[in-house]
């Protein structure tokens, strides 16, 4: 298969388990709602089970999983509780992972067009960059509240894409009869749903394994062990020697 052709345009990080280590943070604000419920769980568990769902798709399994009713009321006042309990959670801190900064502040100072798609919500998402001062760089966020599917559904990317393309006119003109096309766009995800995601919408996915091992991310086309081993230059050799060239 031909290589060596594909620029570097853009590139969309997930968020949580790729910038910043907020997983465990989701994961107990889950367990101050759910627990006098009876329905919280280890974390062994959610990692193998819920982690990659948005808050919406992780409920619905927790009950389905127990075999509860989930009315819409429920529903709703338990994602108010979640996001809730995750804010006053960050609000004693949050770290990012070793690299993040280095990396967007070395993206955004080449030029380069920063997305986050992400199953968490908005006022999560800019909570979090504002108090690591990154969230100027990004100029698209794409969270839960703007799909109506969450990964491994390819929505969320989709829209990430069309963002960039909208808000970044001098990505040019290079678009297919379905859209913006992702050529040249990288993804950077933490989670095998996320991989199929980005996979799904026509993405280049390096995966960083810092939720999972790097043997269950094996559908990204190339993976790290950390985020501090991603550089501007790495992107760019990476994608110009393992994806395929517009004529392959």
């Amino acid at each position: 298969m031909p290589q060596g052709t594909v620029d570097l345009k853009a590139v969309i990080f997930d968020f949580d388990g790729v910038l910043v280590d907020s997983e465990p943070l989701h994961y107990q604000a889950f367990c101050d709602v759910l627990t006098p419920m009876g329905l919280a769980h280890s974390y062994d568990v959610y990692l193998e089970r819920y982690i990659g769902f948005d808050d919406r798709d992780a409920l619905r399994a927790i009950f389905q999983d127990a075999g509860r009713p989930l009315t819409p009321e429920l529903f709703e006042h338990l994602l108010q509780a979640k996001e809730a309990a995750f804010q006053r959670i960050v609000s004693h801190g949050v770290v990012p992972f070793a690299g993040a900064r280095e990396l967007v502040k070395e993206l955004y100072e080449a030029r380069l067009p920063l997305a986050i798609a992400s199953g968490a919500k908005t006022t999560e998402i800019c909570l979090i960059l504002r108090t690591l001062n990154l969230l100027e760089a990004f100029s698209v966020i794409v969270s839960a509240d703007d799909v109506q599917a969450g990964k491994p559904h390819p929505e969320t990317y989709q829209r990430a894409v069309e963002a960039l393309y909208a808000a970044h006119p001098a990505l040019g003109h290079d678009a297919t009869s379905n859209g913006a096309s992702p050529r040249g766009v990288v993804v950077v995800e933490d989670t095998p749903a996320g991989i199929q995601a980005a996979r799904a919408a026509g993405l280049f996915v390096v995966a960083v394994a810092h939720t999972y091992p790097a043997g269950e991310l094996h559908q990204a086309q190339w993976t790290v062990p950390r985020l501090s081993d991603l550089s501007l230059d790495r992107l760019r050799h990476v994608l110009k020697t393992h994806a395929p060239s517009p004529l392959s």
